[in-house]
């Protein structure tokens, strides 16, 4: 896996260029990006497009984007309920109808979706993204029936409580690892080296579905 060339993407190019300039730092793989809206099947298609020209042939797709707006349902607004399922969901199908497309030129690939346990348990003030997740994971379960003949290899990944941005921790600096209030979390890096173990499993072997949770979040309410 290491020294994999990449490809990575962004919704503001400044994002990406600063992401890509961290990355080359710390790996031997060539590492290129370009800004796209996953919600927008043009850019998707031209993203696609940079990868043929940039890197060559396409073997693994991520699908990381997400957005999530948590309100009751009688205060999201459909702009709301628009941006969370059209990035959430739509996105993921643009992106893989684009992989699929050049994975059917080597009949071979693989597809990892980023989802959530929120795709399996719903929360008051989830509608929205709860419904984006729920349906992220019925499609990537008939995806992965469609093209498991094809030599595609489809899996999900439903973190808990991760720490990043998504979650509400953008002012937290490096050091948030050794805070003690946020230092419970899931790590991106551990998500990484999930999606990195997946990978690397023999060609035989399918694992489909991966929940992933916080080994010792805070306890709340009375011991039990």
């Amino acid at each position: 896996m290491e020294g994999a060339s990449v490809a990575i993407c962004g919704c503001r190019q400044d994002a990406v260029d600063q992401a890509v300039s961290e990355i080359r730092a710390e790996t031997a793989g060539k590492v290129e990006g370009k800004a796209a809206d996953v919600k927008h099947y043009d850019q998707v298609a031209e993203l696609f497009q940079f990868v043929d020209s940039h890197l060559g042939q396409l073997d693994v797709l991520v699908n990381n984007a997400g957005v999530g707006i948590f309100r009751p349902i009688s205060e999201l607004t459909v702009e709301d309920w628009k941006t969370t399922v059209e990035t959430n969901l739509y996105g993921v199908f643009h992106t893989t109808r684009e992989a699929l497309y050049r994975f059917g030129t080597h009949e071979r690939g693989y597809i990892v979706n980023i989802s959530s346990l929120a795709g399996a348990n719903a929360f008051a003030g989830g509608a929205a993204y709860n419904a984006s997740k729920f349906a992220l994971t019925g499609f990537s379960e008939a995806v992965m029936q469609d093209v498991r003949n094809q030599n595609v290899r489809v899996s999900y990944v439903m973190p808990g409580s991760v720490a990043t941005e998504f979650g509400g921790h953008s002012e937290l600096g490096p050091e948030w690892k050794s805070d003690p209030g946020q230092s419970w979390r899931i790590w991106p890096e551990d998500i990484a080296d999930i999606v990195k173990m997946l990978l690397l499993t023999p060609p035989r072997t399918l694992i489909s579905r991966v929940e992933v949770r916080p080994s010792r979040p805070p306890q709340t309410g009375s011991k039990r």
